[in-house]
């Protein structure tokens, strides 16, 4: 397969237990890309002095240097990551070179040596594929869990667009849950998308608990009610919750969204995206209840 140019952004915040492995894993890939622009948003735990090093040793990684700011993984996340691929985009022209594919990865991921290249593949063979994604594995005592997931719903983390498709998509959206609504746009716009378990990406901590297992879903039931969910869909994810170990978690969930209905907070001003999240989930209401008969 023809080398492929690609760029990868990684948001990072005191990320020193996790950058030596995340590093390893990116400079070894089969395939290493044009430029990776770190986004160090601005940590005190000695991530600057890792990455100031890895900037130093590597012409083709850039770091920005963010302000002090408290970890917020909606909006101000969310903000990072458009910031750090239109800069990555300008910085790519600037070298004079075309890139036809853009990665976030999170700082708390270690990629196998295939990745990019797996990922790339699968593009190369679907010219109609605009977001693509690995699948997350968990490996605590141990025992290593892929996490589950529907295979048309690419992830946060480990993901990876077609530079058409993020364009048509006006970058990365300043939302709650920003990777699923990128999801939707790119579909919204014609594109496919997908979730490869055959592309791994070990995370080093569970989804959402950055912050405490609490918060996350607590965020989780925020973000549902910003992008305007069906509440019968609301009430079917609060169940599945109320039902995970740890059970808390439903809790949590329930307490985010029933705040957000009470207190009649915005929701996002994408009507096609709200639009397309009602009609999914009365799609999938209708089948849940069509079983259930």
């Amino acid at each position: 397969m023809e080398s492929q140019n690609y760029f990868i952004v990684t948001p990072c915040k005191n990320e020193v237990s996790n950058l030596p492995n995340l590093i390893d894993s990116i400079v070894n890939q089969s395939i290493v890309p044009i430029l990776w622009l770190i986004y160090n948003d601005g940590s005190t735990d000695g991530s600057n002095t890792i990455l100031s090093d890895l900037e130093t040793k590597y012409a083709w990684i850039k770091v920005i240097q963010g302000e002090d700011a408290k970890r917020d993984l909606s909006f101000h996340y969310a903000r990072i990551v458009d910031e750090s691929l239109k800069k990555a985009i300008v910085m790519c022209e600037e070298m004079d070179t075309e890139c036809q594919y853009a990665a976030l990865i999170d700082a708390d991921m270690v990629l196998e040596k295939k990745f990019f290249e797996k990922l790339l593949y699968n593009f190369e063979k679907n010219p109609r594929l605009g977001v693509a994604s690995g699948s997350v594995v968990y490996d605590f005592n141990d025992i290593s869990t892929l996490e589950k997931g529907r295979n048309d719903l690419p992830i946060g983390g480990l993901r990876m667009w077609r530079i058409e498709c993020l364009k048509q998509s006006k970058g990365f959206p300043i939302s709650y849950s920003a990777d699923s609504v990128s999801n939707v746009l790119a579909t919204i716009n014609g594109w496919e998308t997908r979730k490869y378990d055959d592309v791994l990406g070990l995370q080093t901590r569970r989804t959402s608990s950055a912050e405490g297992l609490w918060k996350g879903y607590r965020v989780k039931g925020e973000s549902d009610y910003f992008r305007d969910y069906h509440p019968l869909y609301v009430m079917l994810k609060f169940m599945k919750y109320c039902l995970s170990y740890p059970f808390y978690i439903g809790l949590s969930y329930g307490h985010g969204y029933l705040k957000s209905v009470l207190e009649k907070r915005n929701k996002i001003d994408l009507l096609e995206v709200r639009s397309y999240n009602r009609n999914k989930h009365k799609e999938i209401i209708n089948y849940y209840f069509s079983k259930k008969s």
